[in-house]
């Protein structure tokens, strides 16, 4: 599964933009620092999500939306499109 599809199917789980859930997550203090495991125990009792699904969001609130290029524009089943990810929910993602 992809970076960003982690992301997707997150918004599918909690009914909440990524970008929402990092603007949560700052209002709760989590950010640059924080351990993963305060930010995955948030996850999981507010929204229920999984390490796997969480740890996607720990990269984006602790490191921001920009991943690493190791699987970009590969065809690989972990293969992302950007480097970029893209916070603002699926139904505003530009196409590919």
């Amino acid at each position: 599964m992809s970076f960003q599809a982690y992301l997707d199917t997150i918004e599918d789980k909690t009914g909440r933009t990524p970008r929402q859930l990092v603007d949560e997550a700052a209002a709760k203090g989590f950010g640059p620092g924080t351990k993963a495991g305060e930010i995955l125990a948030w996850l999981a009792d507010e929204y229920g999500l999984g390490r796997g699904h969480g740890m996607a969001l720990v990269h984006v609130i602790t490191k921001g939306p920009t991943i690493s290029s190791k699987h970009v524009g590969t065809d690989g089943v972990h293969r992302d499109e950007s480097e970029t990810l893209w916070l603002d929910g699926k139904a505003t993602k530009p196409s590919p």
